[in-house]
């Protein structure tokens, strides 16, 4: 470098001085600016996996609130199918546990009229249903002592040739309803026939309607309306409760969209860690396009000049 610049300042300069002055300055600038784009992608990838950990962190710490604002509520349902509470002898109904996300393992008990507790699969299916044996309340079980709410089911005895006790049903809401629903209750029967299908019913004993068609519905009901229930239909039911609550105060978001929610915010972060890698990526093969093209027009330029 110095005998270049030597050669410059006398007037017989050597042939391809200043092309040999310019090729080792510029071999200096790329090395200088390799190490420069070098010490860039690694602050830029310990940033990116900085940042990339806090918004794991974040993540983790909104699941963990989201998970006790949702501990109080339950995360299993006891499912009857026919949905009703009443059945006829021989009748066939099943009884499972629901669950939203399908992570523990549930199992349905039952505790019969003369308090013996059995313990079933999470799914239980009642072929021919017995008074003494499956008349009782039912619910979900973990391992762990979770419960779900417990159901109460009435098996009657049927007889079809005389108007014996059992005979008549009532069908109604298996589960609580909410203040301001319309419920329905039937009254059923295998000795009346179908061109007579009109009933009486009861609350707490006392007679609140005639149903011509054998049906009855009560209008947006309320905490008061909650009680014990029965019709009348050539023959008297057993009681069914109906269960009335309250719509929980100050929950905005309806329960099944709360794993939706905790989805979500678990998988945000590494969707924005995967568009900004993506971008990086995109912006780096760029920049290496471009390098590469202007230390193709410098060596174009110095093969001129030499």
């Amino acid at each position: 470098m110095t005998a270049c610049i030597n050669w410059k300042s006398s007037r017989n300069i050597p042939p391809n001085c200043t092309c040999k002055c310019k090729s080792s300055t510029l071999s200096l600038h790329r090395l200088q600016g390799f190490h420069l784009f070098l010490f860039c992608s690694l602050s830029l990838s310990l940033s990116l996996s900085l940042l990339q950990v806090r918004m794991e962190v974040a993540a983790l710490s909104l699941l963990l609130l989201l998970n006790c604002l949702d501990s109080g509520s339950a995360k299993v349902s006891l499912t009857v199918t026919p949905e009703r509470s009443q059945f006829f002898k021989f009748d066939h109904f099943s009884v499972s546990c629901e669950e939203e996300e399908q992570t523990t393992k549930w199992s349905v008990m039952k505790m019969t009229e003369d308090r013996e507790v059995h313990q079933y699969p999470s799914s239980c299916s009642i072929i021919a249903a017995f008074p003494t044996t499956d008349t009782g309340q039912y619910w979900c079980k973990t391992g762990l002592g979770e419960t779900s709410d417990p159901v109460n089911i009435t098996v009657t005895v049927s007889l079809c040739l005389s108007h014996s006790a059992g005979s008549v049903i009532l069908e109604s809401p298996v589960h609580p309803v909410m203040e301001g629903e319309d419920v329905t209750l039937s009254c059923r029967s295998k000795i009346t026939p179908d061109y007579d299908p009109s009933a009486d019913f009861y609350k707490d004993g006392l007679h609140i309607g005639m149903s011509a068609t054998g049906n009855l519905t009560l209008y947006s009901v309320s905490r008061s309306d909650e009680g014990l229930y029965k019709c009348n239909r050539s023959e008297i039911s057993p009681e069914s409760w109906l269960v009335v609550r309250a719509p929980p105060a100050g929950q905005d978001t309806p329960a099944f969209q709360l794993p939706l929610v905790r989805h979500l915010v678990v998988g945000t972060p590494y969707l924005l860690s995967t568009i900004i890698l993506g971008l990086i990526y995109r912006d780096r093969v760029k920049a290496q396009h471009a390098s590469k093209a202007r230390r193709m027009s410098n060596d174009v330029i110095i093969e001129i000049a030499a």
